[in-house]
């Protein structure tokens, strides 16, 4: 058979994401935060942008030396006044300024943010393998345990637990498991209480040895009755180590003091301060949208590289067509940003408008709500709405909120539907209130919540129970 060269045409359809559009998306679907540090990333890169800074009133003969080199340039230059239509045929210097233009008075709240001292800032407080290796630096330990012992430091996870096995540790230490075993001991000694075990029985027993409880009923519970304690057999444990209720259940609360996580103490992760992306506030007996831009680094065009751009003597076809890129993605940054504060404020206002009476009255009126319902609302596809909810938060008089917490699943109801939400909240109440000798059974809160006009099955509240992160009623039970 020949073989030889041909020319074919095909038509297909391939969906291709250009940078601009994988850098709206990328922006609409970032929390405050990361925004803002996106932002000061662009500013670092892209000599087009330039921080909004407001002049100060109050010393008008200070002048930086940009300014400086700005006028300098404005006096040899013949074309300082060249818009930006000259370059691409359109300009960007009201484009803010017509944000209402579609009907709309976005609405933007700013107050007071509070200042932090530069050494809050900078203090660190020391994790757990700092405070174990300052521990083995200031003990006198021989060399070689000394080098096992931290190799061990090193493979101990956030919570002081110990993940490799002491055969592989020797294995990399290329030593005897008789001396990993000796570095353990010595590690277990160091603080906090509990640290270097490998399970959490092995855990609570170090604890109970720093306690000098050797010998007692706490640590014979810990050592011999460990299975029952986890199952709560109170009785069972009574009979076993022949001792009353009342002793069990002392000791049992000696065991609830202890700490499970000893290197929990010793995190290096900081508590994530949530900053709303949007308030919800109430004024004159209709509920407003503000959309919170504190904190957000305001952005313009550089005047200066703007107009050394439309001056062609100046400059070389190099530099000029580094420019003119940078000055397409100064652009498009902020007609992205725009976007997005227009996205996420509509958004909010559809949320408002299916769960006013959720604002006005509580979490009894919250209604199921999904994400086609808002997409259909403001003609926008439901992964747009999905971004746009994903690590978003709202403020508002019923507290600070996750946009995701609006969006529920629909449970029927005598009264036609409510939402899944709604029904979460009664369980959470009916266990709270349940005699903890004697938990209620997923059957029985069946019942309890069909009693109150909510019909759901046995599985969905096992369900919801597990979402709760609620146990199973016979771990929830003190003692049988």
């Amino acid at each position: 058979m020949a073989q030889g060269q041909r020319l074919e045409l095909k038509m297909y359809q391939k969906l291709i994401l250009t940078p601009q559009l994988q850098q709206s998306i990328k922006l609409l679907q970032l929390p405050l935060l990361e925004l803002s540090q996106n932002i000061t990333q662009e500013l670092m890169e892209n000599p087009m942008l330039e921080e909004a800074l407001e002049r100060e009133t109050g010393d008008k003969d200070e002048v930086t030396g940009s300014a400086v080199e700005e006028e300098a340039y404005h006096e040899q230059s013949d074309d300082t006044e060249a818009p930006l239509e000259k370059i691409f045929g359109f300009t960007t210097d009201n484009y803010f300024e017509e944000r209402g233009s579609d009907g709309r008075d976005l609405g933007y709240f700013s107050d007071g943010a509070e200042v932090f001292s530069p050494f809050e800032r900078n203090t660190k407080r020391p994790d757990l393998y700092e405070h174990l290796l300052w521990q083995l630096r200031l003990s006198r330990i021989p060399g070689p345990s000394a080098s096992v012992i931290e190799l061990l430091i090193n493979n101990l996870d956030e919570d002081g637990y110990l993940q490799a096995s002491l055969d592989e540790i020797a294995a990399t230490a290329k030593t005897d498991a008789g001396v990993v075993e000796e570095a353990l001991s010595f590690m277990q000694e160091f603080d906090p209480s509990g640290v270097g075990a490998r399970n959490l029985q092995e855990c609570l027993l170090l604890q109970m040895k720093a306690l000098k409880l050797e010998g007692s009923l706490v640590e014979k519970i810990l050592r011999d009755g460990f299975d029952l304690l986890e199952k709560n057999k109170y009785k069972q444990l009574a009979s076993r180590f022949k001792a009353s209720i009342e002793d069990i259940l002392r000791a049992v609360n000696v065991i609830k003091g202890l700490e499970p996580k000893p290197g929990s103490s010793y995190s290096s992760e900081e508590a994530v301060h949530v900053i709303p992306d949007v308030y919800i506030e109430e004024s004159d007996g209709k509920f407003i949208v503000l959309l919170n831009d504190e904190g957000i680094p305001r952005v313009k065009l550089s005047n200066y590289y703007r107009k050394l751009l439309a001056n062609k003597k100046t400059l070389g076809a190099e530099e000029k067509h580094f420019l003119e890129e940078k000055l397409r993605s100064a652009v498009w940054l902020l007609k992205s940003l725009d976007q997005r504060n227009k996205t996420i404020y509509r958004v909010a206002e559809s949320i408002l408008k299916f769960q006013e009476d959720f604002f006005r009255r509580g979490l009894e009126y919250l209604k199921p709500l999904n994400l086609k319902n808002v997409a259909e609302d403001l003609d926008l596809h439901e992964s747009t709405i999905s971004r746009v909810t994903s690590n978003k938060y709202l403020q508002c008089p019923q507290g600070l909120l996750s946009f995701r917490f609006f969006f529920s699943n629909m449970v029927p109801s005598a009264t036609g539907s409510m939402s899944s939400t709604i029904v979460k909240n009664v369980m959470k109440e009916i266990i709270s209130k349940e005699n903890h000798q004697d938990p209620f059974s997923d059957q029985k809160i069946v019942e309890l919540l069909n009693s109150k006009s909510i019909n759901i099955t046995r599985r969905t509240v096992a369900k919801y129970r597990e979402v709760l992160k609620i146990p199973s009623h016979f771990k929830r039970k003190e003692w049988d």
